[in-house]
């Protein structure tokens, strides 16, 4: 026997009992979006790996360890399978121009690839649905991105997130930061873990994200960001506070909140959860007002989040939101040489009334399909034999209520489904 070809690692099938689960999500997801006016944008799963390194950072995680990167041999180009979805949205609003007429409102959706340890809500292939609002300065816009998750939340049934926010500032601030951070830190080098160390003098603030509890002590006495803030950048987070709070958002101020990406500046928020483990930011953003010109574009702001769709499934499925296996209106059950024609025409009949109708194949007695049909799921059986045929009519019999079979005409099953 031939060797059996499986999934690679962290890359996961969904097979057709669960998917239900993500089509029902995304149609809350498209829905939602559209009530706030964003447009989908589509881009490759394939970029230049330069897009990546230039915009997530050198000194990160995704860039030295989790990219899946390879040379194509056929051009010689370093491509990379994208890890997260900003950096090619904002590529494409480069390359194609898309801000010279007006400010966008744009969201995508679609796998990520990141080479991860798989554990329970962290995959190797995993799916975000992503929002960035390009070309607005804020901070009302900040506030709107974090209000529609809000909504989100409430429309897919999920309780108990938390919503957590802070300011990274500006250029200027952070450069003067990382310069007391550097000089905080060195005091205990000695002290550092390898990947501390080996950022502390290219990229300090992602040693305040340190998980390491033997740092935890260190990074709590830290230099705190927030005194070294520009006015600016202040005033710009105070507002979004107000805005929050006049909208009834509670919110925690985390001075400590670093995101993973390079390219952000001034607000970061994460909604998190306990109910997950580990994995517990399920949606994070904030604003990068230098990406647009780092990429390439003319200097623009803008701001965005990403939320993990595993994640959120696995917590509206845990909050008991109801989602309903979708099965058919009807399933038709025929039997003879003569018969096949009519339970076509039948079967188009129904669907072009707008149901559910599946067609028996494979053939088999009556019995064995009338099995087939009840676990289908479909609320009503139709039955085609010679008779039925003879007189132009179908036997309807129903498979979820105890009420008779009939024998009626194809308009009279319209009436009797509806």
């Amino acid at each position: 026997m031939a060797k059996v070809v499986r999934a690679i690692r962290g890359m996961n099938d969904i097979l057709p009992e669960e998917s239900f689960h993500w089509e029902f999500f995304e149609q809350i997801i498209r829905k939602w979006l559209a009530i706030y006016g964003y447009r989908n944008i589509r881009t490759p799963i394939v970029e230049q790996t330069d897009l990546f390194v230039r915009s997530i950072g050198e000194v990160t995680d995704i860039v030295e360890k989790e990219m899946y990167t390879f040379v194509d041999h056929l051009n010689n180009d370093s491509l990379t399978l994208r890890p997260e979805g900003t950096a090619s949205c904002v590529r494409a609003v480069v390359e194609h121009n898309l801000l010279y007429a007006s400010p966008q409102r744009l969201y995508y959706s679609g796998p990520m690839f990141r080479h991860e340890r798989p554990q329970k809500g962290r995959y190797r292939q995993f799916h975000q649905v992503g929002v960035e609002a390009l070309g607005f300065v804020g901070p009302d816009i900040d506030a709107e991105l974090i209000i529609m998750c809000a909504r989100l939340w409430q429309m897919l049934g999920i309780t108990g997130l938390r919503l957590e926010i802070g300011t990274l500032g500006n250029a200027e601030s952070r450069a003067l930061h990382r310069a007391r951070l550097i000089k905080y830190f060195m005091q205990y080098e000695e002290m550092l873990d390898e990947d501390s160390r080996r950022r502390l003098h290219t990229n300090p603030l992602r040693i305040l994200d340190s998980k390491n509890p033997k740092l935890q002590e260190i990074i709590n006495s830290a230099p705190k960001l927030i005194d070294d803030l520009d006015e600016e950048s202040r005033a710009h987070f105070e507002t979004l506070q107000q805005i929050l709070r006049n909208r009834g958002i509670d919110y925690e101020i985390n001075l400590r909140l670093v995101r993973g990406l390079d390219y952000y500046n001034r607000t970061v928020f994460e909604w998190v959860t306990d109910r997950l483990g580990a994995q517990g930011t399920v949606c994070a953003g904030g604003r990068y007002d230098g990406l647009i010109e780092q990429i390439g574009g003319k200097s623009a702001p803008a701001c965005g989040f990403a939320m993990g769709v595993e994640r959120l499934l696995a917590l509206m499925l845990e909050c008991g939101e109801d989602v309903s296996r979708p099965t058919p209106d009807v399933y038709i059950v025929h039997q003879g040489e003569t018969v096949i024609d009519f339970a076509w025409k039948t079967a188009e009949f129904l669907r072009n009334e707008g149901f559910k109708a599946i067609l028996h194949c494979g053939g088999g007695s009556f019995k064995s399909q009338m099995k087939k049909a009840d676990a289908s799921g479909a609320r009503y059986a139709l039955i085609i034999g010679d008779d039925e045929v003879l007189a132009q009519q179908v036997t309807i019999k129903p498979l979820r209520e105890n009420s008779n079979q009939a024998c009626v005409e194809l308009n009279a099953v319209v009436d009797i489904i509806k």
